[in-house]
């Protein structure tokens, strides 16, 4: 049974940090691409930050400069480190893997609740 698990999310003022954490199981972590999505109230689920199994990564142009993902395939677990967080960073934040083989094979984590206010 997969399952990826978010953890890290919480409450935090404007020009904070969070780390957020997802840990695989029930999956060849090292062959699965991973990302990190985010989803605000009313508007669509978009991609954050990306990283291959060969450790190449992509971001978002909103979060550029300001977020880092990263991955240790020891742990099975995938990182996203968020500095001068801003309220508009305000969402429900998606753990997602994705076999390098056939990318139509995905898996979801539940997501945790990130909150940038005053």
């Amino acid at each position: 049974q997969v399952q990826l698990v978010e953890s890290g999310g919480g409450l935090v003022q404007p020009g904070g940090s969070l780390r957020l954490s997802c840990a695989a199981s029930g999956i060849i972590f090292s062959i699965y691409a991973m990302g990190w999505y985010r989803q605000a109230p009313g508007k669509q689920r978009e991609l954050v930050a990306a990283i291959t199994s060969g450790g190449s990564t992509n971001y978002a142009d909103s979060v550029k400069g300001r977020f880092t993902i990263s991955r240790d395939n020891a742990k099975n677990t995938v990182y996203l480190q968020m500095n001068s967080l801003k309220p508009e960073d305000t969402a429900v934040y998606y753990c997602n893997a994705r076999w390098v083989v056939d990318a139509r094979v995905d898996y979801w984590g539940r997501g945790t609740q990130v909150t940038v206010s005053s």
